[in-house]
C-alpha cells in the first residue's frame, strides 16, 4: 500500500515537472532568470 501511494506521488511530481519544462520551454525563452527555480508559487 504505501509503496503503491509512493509510485503515485512521484508519478504526480514528475508529470507537474514535465508541465513546468514545457512551460519554461514557451515562455521563459526571453526571460532567463525566471528559469531559475522558484520557491513561490
Amino acid at each position: 500500500m504505501k509503496n503503491e501511494s509512493t509510485h503515485e506521488f512521484v508519478q504526480k511530481l514528475h508529470d507537474q515537472q514535465e508541465k513546468q519544462q514545457k512551460n519554461k520551454e514557451k515562455h521563459g525563452t526571453n526571460t532567463p532568470s525566471k528559469k531559475l527555480p522558484n520557491a513561490q508559487h
